[in-house]
């Protein structure tokens, strides 16, 4: 062999090598997504329901505020889809626990969660109580503490394109804060909804 392409030799072996070993060697795994989000509060499964057909993975950003004034929000978390392909972020829905000094009562055209709870639904909000003395254990001098489900208002064309009917919504929303109410008080030991 000529020594004028020994280097080139050299440096095409190291890099082929190198490539052989990156490609043999282990990825990385990433850790699994936690499978309750919301401060405990949903499961991942529950989460998933609510939706835009746009696909990417459901994350929840939580927080925790002492709130201001009559009502104190206690916690709080915004539950996001991850886009697959970007690093865009879309709401989904958040999902608020507060108390309150005087019983919110219903909304206009809402319908009841169903038996064992205290609260109703509508397609983009619902709220549901939780049992009498979970305010007192969670920290609260309120008499009443509710979670709440909120969806992202929409209007004109995004309104219509709707990916489900009315009543699915309801079920949808009734489903995230009744098992929102349930894991709640299970969390703060202060019995069944």
């Amino acid at each position: 062999m000529d020594k004028k392409w020994l280097p080139l030799t050299v440096v095409l072996g190291v890099a082929g090598t190198a490539v052989v070993t990156a490609s043999l060697w282990p990825e990385k795994e990433k850790p699994p997504l936690p499978q309750t989000l919301c401060h405990g509060a949903l499961s991942r499964q529950t989460a998933e329901r609510i939706g835009d057909a746009k696909g990417g993975v459901v994350i929840a950003e939580e927080w925790v505020s002492p709130g201001k004034g009559d009502t104190a929000v206690f916690k709080g978390c915004a539950v996001v889809r991850a886009n697959p392909d970007s690093d865009d972020r879309r709401e989904i829905f958040k999902l608020v626990i507060t108390d309150e000094r005087h019983d919110p009562g219903s909304r206009k055209d809402s319908v009841p969660l169903g038996p064992g709870f205290k609260g109703w639904a509508l397609p983009e909000e619902a709220k549901a109580w939780l049992p009498t003395g979970c305010a007192a254990r969670m920290g609260s001098t309120a008499p009443y503490l509710t979670v709440s489900f909120i969806a992202p208002s929409r209007k004109g064309e995004e309104q219509k394109k709707d990916l489900v009917d009315r009543d699915t919504a309801i079920r949808n929303s009734a489903a995230i804060v009744r098992e929102a109410a349930t894991n709640l008080a299970r969390l703060a030991g202060c019995g069944g909804t």
